[in-house]
């Protein structure tokens, strides 16, 4: 049985009746919303006395920026000596002059983060158009332990060694290391008038791998570009090697799932592609009821913060070393659940999007990086307009009419 579910415009509407006039002239605050996030994947040795310069691109604009620190992972507490962010000009790591600005807490320049927990910044004053991208330094004067950061950024960032003072260097001449991996940064918000965000959730086909580097084509820099009419933020919450089932690299999806996407800023829909992890990973998951159990109950606790949801079939990966005739049968039981059992309030059907027709467990070869796994930029783009249709209900790059509708299975409440 299918009900109509308005598309994402009208969707956002009555999830934020924040953005409706008013009913009386009293000025009412721009409501924050996540631009750009990062999930934390993991720890590496701490840098102590370094500045690391963080690279992050934003997806919508704002008059004003708060930053996400984190210590989730750490076993110690994490002393943070400097925090500034700027505008970052050209491809390197020097700011735009004269948008450098010093990050407070509680309007203090520095703060300790207790182990296990984030700190977010006091707003900043800055304002950031779309798609721009943001200097995030982090000066961290002593050892305080692993650091939590996400692995595979497929961005370069920069780092200082000597870093004491030069978090507030416009001039980035003293970052002259580079690092692939993003430190101790895991969101940025932005303070005007988008109208929430969207949080992608999954594994390594959503953090970006096989895409190139430095160049923002993962599909969710992708669909940010598609829904960029429509001023709604899109946040990465892709870790490679995540599962859904059980830890592994990070913490399981069902465990992770109010840190890295409910909790975020302005969130009003969920966009759930994980799960082949599990399939091919060891030990696996062969059984397609605990996938199913895993997604209604992603779904319930969505639905319970007003948060819809939309599942995304798992893609074909064919001709790689861990694939299996049985494994791909459990591949396609749960892709019979996603589409038909009711769990979502739309369905995204990437496997039908990049599987090649004539060989359906594989992936199309022009979309194929030569993992048989992961999508190459080609790929990354077509997964992002299947998203973008599941969620406004349109042709990828358009922007729908306000009183568009969807046609989409009853989410289940179970």
């Amino acid at each position: 049985m299918t009900k109509a579910v308005r598309g994402l415009p009208v969707l956002l509407a009555a999830l934020l009746p924040g953005l409706a006039a008013p009913a009386v002239a009293q000025p009412v605050p721009l409501p924050w919303t996540g631009s750009w996030e990062t999930a934390p994947s993991g720890t590496a040795a701490a840098l102590p006395g370094a500045a690391v310069r963080n690279v992050v691109h934003l997806s919508v604009g704002g008059v004003a920026v708060r930053v996400r620190l984190s210590n989730r992972l750490g076993t110690r507490p994490l002393r943070l000596g400097a925090v500034t962010v700027a505008l970052r000009r050209a491809d390197g790591p020097d700011a735009v002059p004269g948008t450098l600005r010093t990050a407070t807490f509680r309007g203090a320049p520095g703060t300790t983060v207790p182990p296990g927990t984030d700190a977010v910044t006091d707003p900043v004053p800055l304002s950031v158009p779309s798609a721009a991208d943001l200097l995030v330094t982090v000066y961290t004067p002593g050892d305080s332990g692993p650091a939590t950061y996400h692995r595979d950024a497929q961005q370069t960032s920069y780092l200082a060694r000597a870093g004491a003072g030069r978090a507030a260097d416009e001039d980035g001449g003293a970052y002259t290391v580079t690092t692939g991996r993003w430190y101790y940064v895991t969101g940025v918000d932005v303070r005007g008038s988008a109208a929430g965000s969207v949080v992608a959730f999954g594994d390594s086909l959503t953090d970006g791998n096989g895409s190139t580097p430095d160049t923002n084509r993962r599909w969710p820099d992708r669909l940010a570009q598609r829904l960029g009419g429509h001023q709604t933020g899109v946040l990465n919450a892709g870790v490679s090697g995540n599962r859904l089932l059980r830890d592994g690299t990070g913490p399981s999806a069902l465990a992770r799932l109010d840190a890295d996407a409910l909790d975020r800023a302005g969130v009003r829909a969920l966009v759930v592609f994980e799960g082949i992890n599990d399939i091919k990973g060891s030990p696996e998951a062969s059984d397609p009821a605990a996938y199913a159990d895993a997604y209604r109950t992603l779904v319930a606790r969505a639905h319970a913060r007003g948060i819809r949801v939309v599942g995304v079939t798992l893609t074909p990966w064919g001709g790689h070393p861990a694939w299996s005739a049985a494994r791909e049968a459990v591949r396609l039981r749960v892709n019979a659940f996603i589409r038909g059992g009711g769990a979502f309030d739309a369905v995204a059907d990437a496997d039908a999007a990049v599987r090649d027709p004539a060989d359906p467990a594989r992936l199309l070869p022009a979309y194929d990086p030569g993992d048989h796994l992961h999508f190459n930029d080609t790929g990354m783009a077509a997964v992002a307009d299947t998203v973008h249709r599941a969620l406004t209900g349109g042709p990828a790059g358009t922007a729908p009419p306000v009183r568009s509708h969807i046609t989409v299975r009853a989410a289940s409440r179970h």
